[in-house]
């Protein structure tokens, strides 16, 4: 479909929690293929969720498999609609980064081990669980359809909080 602009924070559509989505729809799915091409465009994205590209809809994409984080642990490209984690176990921490925070990076805690459920792009419920790198990243993603970035997770924005290298 498209490849969309990233939101950057402070826009306050990063900030709004999503209401969820009723039915699978093609205004559904065209936002989902906007969320794939954005992420496989920006060539080093592994999620996008609906809010980053100004949609307020309760969808993301996420896809490790490339990262060399995710590459060995990892479902391949996931299209969730109204994504709920049922159960968490385990703590990891990570430095995290965001498109819509392009000049930092922070230490977050997430949980090392989900199981999540949601709808796909077909409209089926689905239910998986993930490990690792990839569950730390349906975790960052998940947290945008709530209104939140990983700057809300950082335990201390003063030494946890890190400024980007500039290439």
């Amino acid at each position: 479909m498209a490849v969309r602009s990233i939101r950057i924070y402070p826009d306050p559509i990063l900030k709004q929690v999503v209401e969820r989505v009723e039915e699978v729809d093609e205004t559904v799915i065209a936002v989902i293929q906007d969320l794939v091409d954005t992420m496989v465009d920006s060539g080093h994205s592994v999620g996008v969720a609906a809010p980053q590209i100004g949609e307020l809809c309760r969808a993301l994409v996420v896809d490790v498999s490339k990262s060399k984080l995710g590459k060995d642990n990892n479902h391949g490209l996931l299209e969730m609609v109204n994504p709920e984690i049922i159960e968490k176990s385990g703590s990891k921490m990570m430095r995290e980064g965001c498109m819509s925070v392009p000049d930092y990076t922070g230490n977050v805690t997430r949980a090392e081990h989900i199981v999540i459920e949601f709808t796909d792009r077909a409209g089926q419920p689905r239910v998986i669980e993930a490990n690792g790198f990839e569950a730390v990243a349906i975790q960052h993603e998940l947290d945008h359809l709530d209104g939140m970035l990983f700057l809300d997770r950082v335990s201390s924005l003063k030494t946890d909080l890190y400024r980007r290298k500039t290439r």
